[in-house]
């Protein structure tokens, strides 16, 4: 478990990388690999300046990213595979590498969509960009499969001191192009990126992605929260960017500001129905927590819940994966 809070911090890692030694594991990367280390070591700010540092480069010769990280990585997986066994390598990666992979792979995957969208002026620019992209290693966010090897061996030991030192970076024959770590993170509780007043990953050179709970939005989109109302959520034709307003503003809120009417009323709570032009509807199900707070108060949660749900009881007994009639609690928490 240590490895996995060790390599989980790496992924998320802010701040000027520590260069040297980040050059120091390209070397000791390439030496492991057979090579010969590279001639040039060139830094950028992003990931986005590193494909258009590479796409200028001269002289750099082919791509070695097969032989520093893909073949060393299916070697060693298959030398640990050989020694564990299918169900004590599923094991492993179970809790190692599994723990990490859903958010890196995704925060890996939006910042090269947001690559292509600055870098791609015209459509031909697309695949030039991607290819760019395919030569990528990705550094600290190799954090998945670098947790399950660690302290297995020193066959990696290059890609390990790269990875925890700096971001992205592209290998090649003569010369290797890094990126900087972003300087700003900001995730919500399942690791998304999400913030609602700034960029949710942002690098020194302003390359940035917006997000509000894992959805991309519009920078100028979060300027306009401060300032919502009904009316203006109502207005907004994207059905997704919607949907952020209104969790935004808060369906409480939205609510009594709209002067909406409640569509059933049962014991277990009040069943709320929001139309929404060119959407479906947003059905939510306000009940209040029957357990106190320290302060003796009982708070109200808006409980969203399935379009076609018709009673309060079948929204709450929804939120259990029960059908109405199954849902009878003998307490409500």
């Amino acid at each position: 478990m240590q490895y996995v809070n060790d390599w989980r911090a790496v992924a998320a890692q802010t701040g000027e990388a520590d260069r040297s030694a980040a050059e120091e594991g390209v070397r000791l990367a390439y030496r492991s690999a057979g090579l010969a280390e590279p001639e040039r070591i060139i830094w950028a700010d992003s990931p986005r300046a590193a494909v258009e540092t590479v796409e200028k480069l001269t002289d750099a010769g082919r791509s070695v990213r097969e032989e520093v990280r893909t073949r060393p990585w299916a070697e060693e997986r298959r030398r640990m595979y050989d020694e564990l066994g299918p169900a004590g390598w599923s094991a492993l990666w179970s809790a190692t590498g599994a723990q990490l992979w859903e958010t890196t792979a995704a925060l890996a995957e939006r910042i090269r969509t947001g690559i292509v969208a600055e870098l791609t002026t015209v459509p031909e620019d697309e695949s030039d960009v991607r290819l760019v992209l395919l030569d990528a290693v990705l550094g600290q966010h190799d954090a998945a499969w670098l947790a399950a090897f660690d302290g297995r061996g020193d066959r990696l030991a290059g890609l390990a001191r790269v990875a925890r030192n700096a971001g992205w970076w592209w290998p090649y024959e003569r010369a290797v192009v890094i990126s900087e770590r972003p300087v700003d993170l900001h995730r919500d509780e399942a690791g998304r990126l999400d913030r609602g007043d700034g960029p949710a990953l942002a690098y020194r050179d302003g390359f940035a992605l917006y997000a509000w709970r894992g959805m991309p939005v519009p920078a100028e989109f979060l300027d306009e929260l401060a300032a919502l109302t009904p009316e203006r959520i109502r207005a907004e034709d994207n059905a997704e960017l919607r949907r952020v307003m209104l969790e935004y503003y808060g369906y409480d809120r939205y609510l009594s500001e709209s002067g909406a009417e409640p569509v059933h009323r049962d014991e277990t709570g009040i069943l709320w129905r929001i139309p929404l032009d060119g959407d479906e509807d947003v059905v939510t199900v306000e009940v209040v927590n029957s357990t106190p707070e320290p302060d003796g108060t009982c708070r109200t949660y808006w409980l969203r819940v399935p379009p076609g749900t018709r009673t309060a009881r079948a929204g709450v007994a929804w939120t259990f994966g029960l059908d109405a009639d199954a849902y009878a609690p003998a307490r409500q928490t």
